[in-house]
């Protein structure tokens, strides 16, 4: 059996689908193509139960040798139909998607993105959203295929030298590489309306019992520095400072993981960690909590929920729609630091 799985961003979408992929290979011994963008191609390319990654964009600088690119729709749809798929999963369901389907002809089962349902709770707050993860919703899409979900929970993986890239990481910014308890803080989410404002995180920082890594990326990095400066050398910055495979190695280093709604939170949940997660305009409800293996005690979900204007938005925004941003501004940080605390 020779199937092809759509996902094209981002992160933590694509961790979301690694069930998906291993549930196929154990139990059908499928060989698994994978389609993502080309800025994800190398995490689905650490996958071992994914053969080839096809990836759509520029070639990069270094690529993974599982992975092929094309560098448009034209490109890409010509390679993918020199495989000869048995089967086409669609874990991403959009106009993009429905293009390749058509183009390949193959036997395509697609999974239910809940668009309606999403609608009606972010603009009239009609909640009519199932009581059911993503990763199920998922699951779902390949039972035709005779698989069913394993109870496993999530999968990351990551080349064999990132712990070796991770060490040299941490002594060049100065920060001891191994041996010290530590709490991550993934203080980084791509859309403002998901972030925690920066005295809010001082105050949390302020309160825990251990040493804090702020974790983000790029964009993060100012504001990383400023949280550190406040908080004193019991807090270090590495925001912008490592990839995303040594983010993820420090989360699986960390005692437990603060998070706001990203791709490492579902990183983190692949390693089985302690999380509290901060949602602000997003909500749990939309089945994209974190995702433990069966018979894990679920995340700490920190939210306010009998706000009128949340959510606004199934992603995000570069501000509050209001002004107000009430969903971060009334969460008290006491409630985050009283979970480590007592």
């Amino acid at each position: 059996m020779k199937v092809l799985i759509f996902r094209f961003s981002a992160i933590g979408d694509i961790v979301l689908t690694t069930p998906v992929i291993r549930c196929l290979v154990k139990q059908q011994q499928a060989e698994i193509h994978y389609v993502t963008k080309a800025a994800f191609a190398d995490i689905p390319a650490q996958n071992p139960g994914v053969r080839k990654v096809i990836a759509l964009g520029k070639l990069p600088l270094i690529a993974h040798p599982k992975a092929v690119y094309a560098h448009n729709m034209t490109t890409l749809t010509a390679r993918l139909r020199e495989e000869r798929y048995d089967y086409v999963i669609d874990l991403h369901h959009n106009l993009r998607t429905l293009q390749l389907k058509t183009a390949l002809g193959a036997p395509n089962y697609s999974f239910n993105k809940l668009n309606i349902e999403k609608w009606l709770m972010v603009n009239l707050k009609i909640n009519r959203l199932p009581d059911q993860h993503i990763v199920h919703r998922y699951m779902e899409t390949v039972k035709p295929l005779g698989v069913e979900y394993d109870g496993k929970g999530l999968d990351f993986y990551m080349p064999p030298d990132t712990g070796v890239r991770l060490n040299m990481a941490l002594a060049s910014n100065n920060v001891e590489p191994e041996g010290q308890k530590f709490i991550a803080f993934v203080i980084g989410a791509t859309h403002f309306t998901k972030r925690l404002p920066e005295e809010k995180i001082i105050a949390i920082c302020k309160n825990l019992p251990l040493p804090v890594v702020l974790l983000g990326g790029q964009p993060e990095a100012g504001a990383g520095d400023r949280i550190a400066a406040a908080c004193g050398p019991a807090v270090v910055n590495l925001c912008g400072k490592l990839s995303i495979f040594e983010s993820g190695e420090m989360v699986r280093r960390s005692e437990k993981v603060i998070t706001h709604d990203t791709g490492l939170m579902h990183i983190a949940a692949a390693y089985r960690k302690k999380i509290v997660a901060v949602w602000g305009n997003t909500i749990p409800a939309f089945g994209m909590a974190p995702f433990y293996p069966d018979g894990y005690l679920p995340a700490e979900n920190i939210e306010i929920k009998d706000l009128s204007c949340r959510p606004c938005s199934k992603i995000g925004y570069k501000s509050c729609p209001k002004g107000h941003f009430k969903c971060m501004n009334t969460i008290d940080p006491e409630w985050i630091t009283a979970k480590f605390n007592r």
